[in-house]
């Protein structure tokens, strides 16, 4: 499969096609370069993020450290001198107030794999007359773990365990341990849940997500007799490796039900709190594909999973839950806005004296950030305060001093404060403002942006796609060991759409000056003379048929823009390696060797575009597996990668053999899509949830965002290829 795989990627001779027209009056010039010098770039360059006034910005804290994928961040008990953050390959690093002095406090080995590692840290309360922490992680498996419950397409990837670890040098380390005091045996490698803490009554709190795979197929939400997708609740004030089950747990004394549970039917609390004053319990419960929500976790309390997914029967955006005896979440956000839900604090700090009681929350998947405000119905009013990086933002800290903090993946901590005046918002309202398209006729872009095509394009709904790149003067392109472009900050990237000649949407994808990037809707106007900044998504009629076209919002632009495909989507060699009409100088030559020629990367290209990593044009004259894997590559690639934001464990990078996709009879962790369950179940496209999810016409279509007309050339195409497929590797 290698050698097939390196076929596919690195082909003897490119296929040369014209994918653009030049001046309209004579046929363009096959030439070795497109342009002869680079175009300088005067006015296409980022801009400053827009302007939210919310009163509360993000101070960046601590940038010196280094610190590697951060989970948590807290304080010890008393002592507002030092902070401690975890590490998700299981160290916990200290480090002063000031920054100074980073420093291993712990490390444990941990299996890391799926959602596993180092999840949860607490200092036990007495800390520092009690020299323990108590930490939660998932680990190999040994003799002796309890089995996980055996359900369809389940194994036992790891054991999630509760441990007890001392310091017995005056708390300079945690040197002693572990003391195992509560093991898990997990069935799938997600939904572990992991967050410990302790509460205002001095019980030690567990979240344990429903064991992983969709749907909860072990039906462990709501079942007593697993500790799986429930919130435990256990004294630890017991002789080491022990714990006591406290005599109030509500299901102490209920035949066939595990003691420790406190409460029940939850999918996967990944973070959750105590407020510290009134002692409430907040937790954000990660949905599925139609709702993430924020619940209050009170004792023997049913939160509805898997029945239930928010207010709504599950996977519905319209059916009332309904179910009795399950308790209603304070508020749910819909996946245009959230994919998973970070819980966070109740804000007890002195800073913002206007959030003191508020609850602060976020998403990992978008980067927003919320304060819970209720309107004067009292109904629980979700306001947005910023938004970080999306796919960075793991959990959300309190000092002892009540302020939060949030922790991103990427090794960013920062505080939430307050701003000052906001500045003036001078972030383009019309395209024609934005510098990349020509002021006085914005369906000109200007100079500086080069027109690029891709070889496999991202399917939207059949649109008519216009792209450009625009690099500020100075600053180059540079290309990583996947042969991802890494765009340099101030970078813009541009792309038009147009259905039966009419212009309807231009995106802008800048890279702004924090190193993050952020995505921006322009909505022509009807003449077609400029088109208008959305500040949110929607929806509009564009056909006699009653077609739609979807703007995306900002946070669903960052749903497939993931940190892990590097921001962009088709700025990447294999895409880029085609040739291409330059309409500036009616030239037909390859992309990689003019842009090559211009200076445009940060270092020489190493090869030829003929010796280059190439992709497959979904109708072309490749072979049916390169046209396929391509596709993938290009549709769902961004997503389903290495910490790609995607469920499950597939990767559909083309670089990947079919063996380490990890999708050849694989089961589906999402649960059967129209009576699939494999993710590719060898010559049966109806067998295979690739297709099925390709044929979807409801909220299992993929790709989930900007897609409202299935794609019949990609349906066929996959399901051509997967009929192809005889045996799994």
């Amino acid at each position: 499969m290698v050698g097939v795989m390196r076929s596919l990627l690195w082909p003897v001779a490119l296929l040369g096609a014209v994918i653009a027209c030049g001046d309209g009056k004579s046929p363009p010039t096959p030439s070795p370069y497109g342009l002869d010098v680079r175009p300088t770039n005067a006015t296409c360059v980022a801009r400053k993020r827009p302007v939210v006034d919310t009163g509360v910005t993000l101070q960046r804290q601590w940038p010196a450290l280094a610190l590697q994928t951060p989970l948590y961040l807290t304080q010890a008990p008393g002592d507002n001198t030092q902070w401690y953050v975890m590490e998700r390959q299981g160290r916990i690093r200290t480090f002063a107030s000031d920054g100074s002095g980073l420093r291993e406090f712990a490390s444990l080995p941990v299996s890391a794999g799926g959602e596993g590692g180092l999840l949860g840290f607490a200092f036990h309360p007495a800390w520092p007359t009690k020299r323990e922490a108590y930490l939660s992680y998932t680990r190999a498996v040994t003799g002796g773990d309890p089995a996980p419950p055996a359900c369809q397409g389940s194994g036992n990837p790891f054991t999630s365990v509760i441990a007890r670890y001392q310091s017995t040098n005056n708390g300079m380390s945690l040197n002693l341990g572990p003391d195992e005091i509560l093991k898990v045996g997990q069935p799938y490698s997600n939904h572990n849940g992991g967050g410990i803490q302790f509460g205002n009554d001095g019980m030690l709190y567990i979240g344990l997500g429903d064991g992983g795979s969709g749907n909860d197929p072990c039906a462990s939400g709501q079942s007593l007799s697993t500790l799986l997708g429930k919130m435990l609740r256990i004294d630890v004030n017991a002789a080491a490796g022990a714990y006591v089950i406290p005599a109030d747990n509500p299901f102490a004394a209920t035949a066939g039900a595990r003691p420790e549970i406190w409460a029940l039917g939850l999918r996967n609390p990944w973070r959750w709190s105590f407020d510290r004053a009134a002692g409430d319990l907040w937790l954000g419960d990660v949905g599925q594909g139609t709702w993430e929500e924020i619940d209050v976790i009170v004792k023997g309390g049913n939160y509805g999973w898997r029945t239930c997914e928010g207010f709504h029967r599950l996977g519905s955006t319209t059916t009332l839950c309904g179910t009795a005896g399950t308790r209603e979440p304070v508020v749910t956000h819909g996946r245009g806005e959230a994919r998973s839900i970070t819980g966070g604090y109740v804000y007890r700090g002195a800073a913002m004296p206007s959030l003191v009681g508020t609850y602060i929350y976020g998403d990992y998947e978008t980067g927003n950030i919320w304060a819970l405000t209720y309107d004067t119905n009292n109904r629980a009013t979700p306001k947005l305060l910023a938004t970080v990086a999306a796919q960075t933002l793991a959990s959300f800290a309190q000092g002892n001093d009540g302020e939060v903090y949030t922790v991103q993946t990427n090794g960013v901590l920062s505080k939430l404060v307050p701003t000052a005046p906001p500045p003036p918002d001078d972030f383009p309202q019309l395209l024609s403002q934005t510098g990349c398209f020509d002021a006085k006729d914005p369906r000109k872009p200007v100079a500086a942006m080069i027109p690029f095509e891709v070889n496999s394009p991202l399917w939207a709904d059949a649109a008519d796609k216009e792209r450009y790149l625009a690099i500020p003067d100075g600053k180059t392109i540079a290309i990583n060991a996947e042969q991802d472009w890494e765009l340099p900050v101030g970078a813009v990237v541009a792309k038009g759409f147009s259905v039966a000649g009419k212009r309807l949407e231009t995106r802008l994808f800048m890279r702004h000056d924090d190193g993050g990037w952020g995505g921006y809707t322009y909505e022509w106007n009807e003449q077609g003379t400029d088109a208008t900044l959305l500040p949110a998504g929607k929806v509009k009629a564009i056909g006699a048929g009653g077609e739609a076209w979807a703007y995306p919002s900002r946070s669903q632009c960052m749903q497939c823009h993931s940190q892990a495909a590097g921001g962009t989507i088709g700025l990447e060699t294999a895409q880029l390696n085609r040739d291409a009409v330059y309409p500036s100088t009616n030239r037909l030559s390859n992309q990689l060797a003019t842009l090559d020629h211009i200076g445009l990367f940060s270092a020489p290209l190493p090869a030829a575009p003929s010796e280059a990593p190439r992709l497959a044009e979904p109708d072309g004259a490749e072979p049916l597996e390169a046209r396929a894997r391509s596709y993938l590559h290009a549709n769902c690639a961004h997503c389903h990668r290495p910490m790609g934001g995607g469920q499950g464990t597939m990767d559909l990078r083309i670089t990947q053999s079919l063996r380490d996709a990890k999708i050849c009879n694989v089961d589906n962790t999402q649960g059967q899509v129209e009576g699939a369950s494999k993710l590719l179940a060898p010559g049966a496209p109806q067998a295979s949830v690739l297709s099925r999810r390709l044929h979807a016409t409801d909220s299992k279509r993929m790709p989930p965002v900007g897609v409202s007309v299935a794609d019949p050339l990609g349906q066929k195409l996959i399901d051509d290829w997967i009929s192809s497929v005889t045996a799994c590797p």
